[in-house]
């Protein structure tokens, strides 16, 4: 098997869109490093703590995708991480009062849309298989 060969198209297409999600994501951890300690529920301790290490996993896992050897490995780290971070989720929808800014409805569809991604993200990491180089 060639080991150049590329990726069919829907593959490519949901990887470029689970990278930017996460990256974009990543890079809102240091960019609004505040704001994103406020949806981290009050029982998790270190709450910078938790967005910073959580973004950069975020950040390394959306590179990780980039490279087949390293995509299957990166694809279900996210998918941890993704649900990792359920609770706040979860926090926000049962403290809504704490996120005026965010509308009811937008917190209600956030755990779908989460549900679609790791979905999406569990499509990606079973159907990589890194070259075989032996």
């Amino acid at each position: 098997m060639d080991k150049h060969r590329r990726s069919p198209p829907a593959m490519r297409a949901a990887v470029a869109f689970v990278c930017l999600w996460f990256c974009i994501g990543g890079i809102a951890h240091f960019v609004f490093t505040e704001t994103e300690m406020r949806v981290v529920p009050p029982y998790i301790p270190w709450p910078r703590g938790a967005v910073l290490v959580s973004g950069v996993l975020e950040l390394l896992g959306a590179v990780g995708l980039l490279w087949l050897p390293t995509r299957r490995l990166a694809a279900w780290g996210l998918f941890a991480l993704t649900l990792a971070v359920t609770p706040a989720h979860i926090y926000m929808l049962q403290q809504p009062e704490l996120f005026p800014s965010v509308p009811y409805w937008a917190l209600l569809l956030r755990l779908p849309v989460q549900a679609a991604l790791l979905a999406l993200i569990a499509w990606i990491a079973s159907r990589s298989v890194p070259p075989a180089y032996f």
